[in-house]
């Protein structure tokens, strides 16, 4: 029913009308590759506000000149995400740093989509080893290490086809998270847990972590000293 009612709006005088008057005052060019388009007749308006079945009686959307551009067909089909086309993604950086159990692997968790990149020493030292994650081999940090700079490498570039990449990490000294703030253009996100909370929640934790507290306590309280 829905698409009724469009297929007779775009067939209406009105609407004829008023693409016609758009092409005579602005001429037969793409508003977003700038092609000279000859034939006027594939020449796109195309509604900035997407035109629902709640807005297409209303003139102030459907026959305003603010909310329209004339696109020619290949940039509508972009916009539309039609017949192969994809929108590229924002490939925005985030890095989330905070103390050791002040929850960074859980927000990222909480926050990132399907096709995000996550940059995790955790989680790579398990990816080589098929270790407990916490359990971390001190021979294998330089193939851990290496593995994480072709990751961050490839995040600098934008390499690839991911939505956004996440970095999680420590960071304590503000020197060196600031860079590599500055040199992948990231935003970054402090996990500001108060020590109390993070050896708190350590004490909870069912993971390989509780065999080590004291170790891990020593980890937390490292941070703090910065």
């Amino acid at each position: 029913m829905a698409t009724g009612v469009f297929k007779k709006f775009y067939n209406s005088k009105e609407w004829k009308k008023f693409r016609q008057s758009l092409i005579d005052e602005r001429g037969v060019i793409c508003e977003r590759c700038h092609k000279v388009i000859t034939d006027s007749s594939k020449l796109h308006g195309h509604h900035k506000i997407e035109l629902t079945a709640y807005n297409i009686f209303d003139f102030d959307v459907t026959l305003n000149p603010d909310n329209v551009e004339l696109i020619c067909k290949d940039c509508h089909d972009k916009e539309h995400e039609r017949f192969g086309y994809r929108k590229q993604p924002s490939k925005d950086v985030i890095i989330v740093y905070g103390p050791p159990c002040s929850g960074k692997t859980s927000y990222v968790m909480q926050h990132k989509g399907v096709n995000d990149i996550v940059v995790d020493m955790d989680r790579l030292y398990e990816a080589i080893t098929l270790l407990p994650r916490y359990h971390k081999p001190g021979r294998l940090k330089a193939n851990v290490l290496s593995v994480r700079q072709t990751l961050i490498d490839n995040i600098r570039t934008r390499y690839g086809e991911y939505d956004k990449a996440w970095i999680i990490g420590g960071y304590p000294n503000s020197h060196d998270r600031d860079r590599l703030s500055r040199e992948l253009n990231a935003d970054l996100i402090c996990m500001d847990t108060p020590k109390h909370e993070c050896i708190a929640r350590l004490y909870e934790c069912d993971d390989d972590r509780k065999y080590h507290i004291d170790d891990w306590i020593k980890y937390i309280e490292k941070w703090f000293e910065g």
